[in-house]
């Protein structure tokens, strides 16, 4: 786990084990199996269901969030990209939040550099600033094909439109 900047942390699913106990983190999910194991079910889940993207109980949120090797459909990848914007506005004003993937290299790194770009901590000039910026807060940022084209095809959306939609 690591800081990236007040009370924002990224990390693994590891840390994600050692702090969901932790009743001063709020967590962001930024994984499937988080999303799938807390839902109980097994893949099976409709797309039609109201939590297929997005589930939210107490300080904790749960995304149905894969790393794909294509772009990730504005229609999917959007409404959470919301939700974790608005859950870490939220909950970063009075508990440490930590957003975790499996790896934490991918997505819950990207969440982190969206918040921050739209925080105006880091650049939000264009996706390719933002991650200048963000490397040197957290090196081993390295994005999967489908969020990186996700980012940078809808770079506008998630600046000036994200919190505000």
């Amino acid at each position: 786990m690591q800081q990236v900047h007040t009370n924002l942390f990224i990390g693994t699913d590891e840390d994600c084990t050692t702090f969901t106990k932790n009743a001063g983190f709020a967590i962001v999910h930024s994984c499937k199996s988080c999303h799938q194991k807390r839902l109980e079910n097994n893949g099976t889940l409709s797309s039609t269901h109201p939590h297929y993207l997005v589930y939210e109980e107490d300080s904790h949120l749960y995304l149905n969030l894969l790393d794909l090797p294509t772009e990730l459909l504005p229609e999917i990848a959007h409404p959470m990209f919301k939700s974790a914007m608005e859950f870490i506005h939220r909950e970063i004003q009075n508990k440490k939040v930590l957003i975790h993937c499996k790896f934490g290299m991918s997505r819950s790194p990207s969440i982190g550099l969206a918040y921050l770009a739209i925080s105006g901590v880091i650049s939000n000039n264009s996706f390719k600033e933002a991650i200048n910026d963000f490397l040197s807060l957290y090196p081993g940022y390295a994005p999967g094909t489908g969020i990186t084209f996700y980012m940078k095809h809808h770079w506008d959306f998630l600046m000036k439109e994200i919190l505000t939609t």
